[in-house]
């Protein structure tokens, strides 16, 4: 018995294994507990390993290939055509037997697998992003609760910020006293959510400095370190996609296609991929536009006449496209960005 492929369904306790040989025959179906994978796999012959990409899938992937094997992870939309029964049949056998038969598909598209270093890197920008989002929650309750004692403070989080303390301590403004206290805590803990995210940029702006991809990027207008350093530890190496409009697709910033008949019909952007990489690239463009009319080189001019003929928001993802596509090449092929005149 010869195993040459191996599907691996991956959960918290119990894992599906199917494997099949040259010719495609299974030889292998069973079932381990987690204890038991990595000593089943240490006794087998280097083979490829195809692993759904899931929580936990790049550290089992790392293990794997220390053993030997090949391990290949992939987006689980890849995997579900190839499962026996669609949606109704899905179990870890079913599951397990369509990774297998997904893996050794000749034009499938694998996700890179990540190190350590990466995953550290992106697990503070998680913890960021979640101050981010109990900072906004925060900004919009306060909003809403002064709303329903008929104080309207300005937009903008900032201004919001700066009013709020001659709220607490102005006493015309009839806010009961049961009320002030609630809203002075709201407010600390308003000021603690800005200490985090603070102490936060801090480390991904140090962490930038460390790595020389990430400061290649950032010499790109409208890429600082969170977006430089999200892209390097998330793209990890570029050069796995063939092109750069491959890489712009992949982030879903190109335009969904309906087309049938030899008639192309196309939409607005596909947005697959990682959202928060296409958020940070669709943000810094935003800024780049605001300051693109003072601007005289070639981007910088094409870039505002894209906003004056087509507006600002489509000019926004129009940039965020173009500056994918710089990053690819930044990133395949080392090189330094060097702006067109």
């Amino acid at each position: 018995m010869q195993v040459t492929r191996i599907g691996l369904d991956i959960a918290k306790n119990v894992f599906q294994v199917h494997g099949v040989d040259g010719h495609g025959k299974t030889v292998v179906c069973k079932t381990l507990r987690r204890a038991e994978v990595l000593p089943y796999f240490a006794n087998l012959p280097a083979c490829v390993i195809g692993i759904e990409a899931c929580a936990g899938a790049h550290d089992w992937a790392r293990r794997l290939n220390k053993l030997g094997h090949d391990a290949r992870l992939m987006a689980a939309q890849f995997v579900s055509p190839y499962r026996k029964g669609g949606a109704r049949g899905k179990n870890d056998k079913t599951d397990a037997e369509a990774i297998c038969e997904a893996v050794g598909r000749p034009n499938m598209r694998f996700v890179p697998l990540k190190s350590e270093e990466q995953q550290a890197v992106l697990a503070m920008h998680r913890v960021r992003e979640l101050a981010v989002a109990e900072r906004t929650a925060l900004v919009n309750q306060i909003r809403g609760l002064l709303g329903e004692f008929g104080l309207v403070l300005p937009q903008g989080r900032e201004r919001l910020q700066r009013e709020l303390p001659t709220v607490l301590e102005a006493a015309d403004n009839e806010l009961p006293s049961l009320f002030r206290p609630v809203l002075a805590e709201l407010a600390e803990r308003l000021a603690e959510a800005n200490t985090r995210i603070g102490h936060y940029d801090a480390l991904i702006e140090a962490q930038a400095r460390l790595m020389p991809a990430a400061l290649r990027l950032m010499r790109l207008a409208g890429i600082g370190p969170i977006t430089a350093t999200a892209m390097v530890a998330t793209v990890g190496n570029a050069s796995t996609f063939a092109n750069a409009r491959q890489f712009v697709g992949w982030l879903g910033l190109v335009p969904r296609q309906y087309s049938s008949g030899g008639k192309s019909r196309l939409g607005g952007i596909s947005k697959r991929g990682d959202a928060y990489l296409r958020r940070m690239l669709v943000h810094g463009a935003r800024s780049v536009l605001r300051l693109a009319k003072d601007r005289t080189d070639r981007l910088g001019r094409w870039a505002e006449a894209v906003k004056q003929r087509r507006g600002e928001n489509v000019a926004a993802v129009a940039l965020a496209a173009k500056h994918a596509r710089i990053v690819w090449a930044l990133l395949a092929k080392g090189e330094a960005y060097c702006p067109a005149p």
